[in-house]
């Protein structure tokens, strides 16, 4: 009790006095009584705290150790994430894909959403017609942690030239580990903002490691 003497403590007895039987048995069963009252208050104190912790807790909160995925709209430069790929994908293609699997990593996998991809990339009629995936960038390698889905408003031309380009913000800047280019595009990455320094790419397929040259270095992205 932070230095304080317990009541009930025993005290010196004057000297030439001898404490009875009675009175030691009295002591003992104070100190104990006592003891037992403090456990008490200490189990209800830390029940009492339980509720307190839990109704501190965010509405709507989430686990903030699983995975994000992002869907960027790079011409406006609104991003929103998700606790699924599924739902990053489905607004990144304007409800268009609506079914990729939950994980990204299972989707860079999975043949049948795979194939819906490259179908919805190589039909341009289908693509004037709603926003279009240029690419989607992990944390980790092999498809593994955050992601972010960028779309925009065509496809690539594959004439040569880099067709779009996208300044990473400070959160997603030096730490992409593997891509994966949608929309026709070849994705280049590059070291520094406005596509400066030496690039690394083109990025033709889904790469699970794009190497050492850029890996967690990438701050610009060039799709062409």
């Amino acid at each position: 009790m932070n230095g304080s003497t317990m009541p009930g403590a025993p005290r010196r007895a004057p000297r030439g006095t001898v404490r009875s039987p009675r009175s030691r048995r009295s002591r003992a069963r104070t100190r104990t009584v006592l003891g037992t009252a403090s456990a008490a208050v200490a189990l209800l104190a830390g029940a009492m705290t339980v509720p307190s912790a839990q109704a501190a807790e965010p509405e709507g909160s989430t686990d903030t150790t699983a995975p994000r995925h992002c869907a960027l709209d790079t011409r406006t430069g609104t991003e929103k994430c998700f606790s699924t790929f599924t739902e990053a994908v489905e607004t990144a293609s304007g409800g268009r894909i609506d079914d990729a699997p939950a994980s990204a990593r299972k989707a860079a996998k999975d043949s049948g959403f795979q194939a819906e991809a490259k179908s919805l990339g190589a039909n341009r009629t289908a693509a004037a017609e709603g926003d279009i995936i240029q690419g989607t960038f992990f944390d980790d390698s092999q498809f593994g942690g955050d992601s972010l889905t960028v779309y925009g408003e065509a496809l690539c031309e594959k004439d040569g030239w880099v067709d779009f380009q996208h300044d990473l913000e400070d959160g997603w800047k030096n730490r992409i580990s593997s891509v994966q280019p949608w929309g026709d595009c070849w994705i280049w990455l590059y070291p520094e903002p406005n596509l400066g320094g030496d690039r690394d790419g083109p990025f033709k397929e889904n790469t699970g490691d794009i190497g050492s040259l850029m890996n967690d270095r990438t701050q610009s992205i060039g799709f062409s």
